[in-house]
């Protein structure tokens, strides 16, 4: 049975919790860690004998002893139960990206941070605030600048030379769609096709802005639309991963805490002038205690999945400020190691 580095880290973070060391952990899995088969537990144990994702281990196993000592963690109390989510996927709108369960209560979130926090149908962030789970099976471009796509889908028939290609941008299979996005591979379009592309994207930027800003016509929904994208939930739960250069170890507080410690004055959302249909995004918000004021800006893009006509769009919500710098993170503290 294969197994991926993300499951290496989600299980090496919970040995971390568990154990103090992590080569004598391996040998054998721990009563405490539960839903992990004897496969998988095979697997993971001969990935790292193997030795190429030595770092991953190393760094994940870190951050659950971390976890496990720091204040606001585990405080040092070796958990009864620690169990792993595994590979399927919770359902609902607010599901916390949660992969550990400790004693039932404590959730972790085992993740290398990317700039990207959210990957989401456009229809279902522009038009229904992030609500749902089914992604529309319309084509957003099409939806909102059918003219626009038409002429350039025109314009990259003329210039690809390709045959067999129906009139309407509409009427295109799977297969025409493939053939295209071969064509379109190179980052450079064709001769003739950079204008249609950009009145395209200057379309789809401004009507996506337009009708995600009359969809959060209140102060509630802007701020359950900003909760939503910075996975803020009804539980208080810790991501625990790494960027390029440090660990991330974060509580993520919950709404109710969020709600104790901040006010939102602002959520704005405007279309952006990029390379491909973009839209900014910044929230303004206040800190009650001090009335100090915290700016998150991000931008999300609009792009068909696979390639250029490959594929339904998608909306991929991009984070512009450090993690630690989001209201209702907090970056774990420096624990005074203990011994189990």
């Amino acid at each position: 049975m294969p197994i991926s580095l993300g499951e290496i880290a989600e299980l090496s973070t919970a040995l971390g919790t568990v154990a103090p060391r992590l080569g004598p952990a391996l040998r054998r899995c721990p009563h405490q860690l539960r839903n992990v088969s004897a496969q998988k537990w095979a697997a993971l144990r001969e990935a790292y004998e193997d030795g190429s994702a030595a770092e991953v281990f190393e760094a994940a196993f870190a951050n659950g002893r971390h976890l496990l000592e720091a204040e606001d963690g585990l405080r040092g109390r070796a958990p009864a139960l620690v169990e792993w989510k595994g590979p399927h996927r919770l359902p609902g709108d607010d599901a916390i990206p949660i992969d550990l369960r400790i004693d039932h209560v404590y959730l972790v979130s085992c993740k290398y941070l990317s700039k990207i926090v959210l990957n989401s149908g456009p229809a279902r962030l522009f038009d229904r605030g992030l609500v749902g789970d089914e992604r529309s099976a319309e084509d957003w471009f099409d939806v909102v600048a059918p003219e626009q796509l038409q002429a350039f889908y025109d314009a990259v028939v003329t210039a690809t030379g390709l045959e067999g290609l129906p009139g309407s941008v509409r009427a295109l299979t799977r297969e025409h769609r493939d053939a295209l996005r071969i064509a379109l591979a190179s980052r450079r379009l064709p001769p003739g096709c950079s204008d249609a592309w950009a009145t395209l994207c200057a379309a789809v930027s401004t009507t996506s802005a337009q009708r995600w800003r009359a969809s959060l016509p209140t102060t509630r929904s802007r701020l359950e639309m900003l909760w939503r994208m910075t996975r803020i939930a009804a539980a208080t739960y810790f991501v625990l991963g790494a960027s390029r250069a440090d660990p991330i170890r974060l509580r993520v507080g919950s709404k109710w805490d969020w709600l104790q410690e901040f006010e939102l004055r602002a959520f704005d959302v405007e279309a952006r002038r990029a390379g491909q249909p973009e839209v900014a995004w910044e929230a303004n918000v206040r800190r009650r205690d001090d009335r100090a004021t915290r700016v998150v800006r991000g931008h999300v893009e609009i792009r068909w999945s696979h390639g250029r006509f490959g594929g339904f769009p998608e909306a991929k919500v991009y984070l512009d400020v450090p993690h630690d710098a989001v209201p209702g993170y907090h970056q774990l503290e420096e624990p005074e190691l203990r011994l189990l």
